[in-house]
């Protein structure tokens, strides 16, 4: 038993990988292990992996990145799941030591294994931090869950509920609703930045945001009620949504949006 399983999923990620992975074995709290779950690689990706018995390599054909993620939480031993996709890497060398004292603050309620500890990420593409949620509720759920690279998710909530791999774009998406909302889940916000998350990837393609829309609608119809989920779309047409979004994608606008939204979580 380790305390932290951390899986990089990957295909033809060239020098990423090993990036990402360098940046994990910097860290200073040394109690995880490493899952490299690769589909088949063609490039000579693993080839250059530092050696370091606490890296596990899975090679294997997968339906996908939500596939993949599944394959390494069925070999994960750890008492927290964390994904780490490639490119992305840890924000500096203490987040999994402050994350552990985290976890030991909280972890005196009987319910170990059913917490999602979550932070903040470094946006590469604005060179902003993006603030998460600090208080999760239904609303929050339907409007901006924190992305995966911000959450550690306690194993009981990984292993009894996999990706749903009919969602291309958003199956991590609905299955931190099915925490929130079926599985019993503690969220726990933690105000430290947890990665360096590069972004222009595969969600976020012209054509995958088309995908993340109707997935988006289908998982909310799923765990939400009608009269909840038209309440939240007036609430964010009445908001500016499309805007918002624009202003905290672009460079010129993103420093002032991402300050602003920091403000308004404080507040909470």
């Amino acid at each position: 038993m380790v305390k932290f399983s951390i899986v990089v999923v990957c295909l033809n990620a060239g020098d990423k990988l090993k990036k990402t992975v360098e940046s994990i074995l910097m860290q200073t709290c040394g109690d995880y292990e490493i899952i490299v779950k690769d589909g088949m690689s063609l490039d000579g990706c693993l080839e250059g992996l530092p050696e370091d018995g606490r890296i596990q390599i899975i090679c294997k054909k997968d339906a996908g990145i939500y596939d993949g993620m599944n394959q390494a939480v069925e070999r994960a031993r750890g008492e927290y799941i964390y994904f780490l996709n490639c490119g992305d890497v840890f924000y500096d060398k203490d987040v999994l030591r402050r994350v552990e004292t985290e976890i030991g603050k909280v972890l005196q309620d009987g319910n170990e294994g059913r917490h999602i500890f979550y932070g903040d990420i470094y946006e590469r593409l604005t060179g902003e931090r993006v603030a998460s949620n600090p208080a999760m509720n239904a609303f929050g759920c339907y409007r901006n869950v924190p992305c995966h690279q911000a959450c550690f998710y306690g194993k009981r909530l990984m292993k009894e509920k996999k990706f749903d791999i009919r969602y291309k774009v958003r199956a991590d998406y609905e299955h931190f609703l099915w925490c929130f909302f079926c599985g019993g889940a503690k969220t726990v916000y933690m105000p430290f930045l947890i990665a360096d998350y590069e972004g222009g990837g595969f969600s976020e393609t012209r054509e995958n945001r088309r995908t993340s829309m109707e997935e988006h609608k289908k998982i909310t119809e799923k765990y939400m009620s009608a009269g909840q989920i038209f309440k939240y779309r007036a609430v964010m047409f009445l908001t500016f949504a499309r805007l918002r979004t624009w202003l905290a994608g672009n460079r010129a606008t993103a420093h002032i949006y991402q300050r602003l939204k920091g403000s308004l979580y404080k507040r909470q």
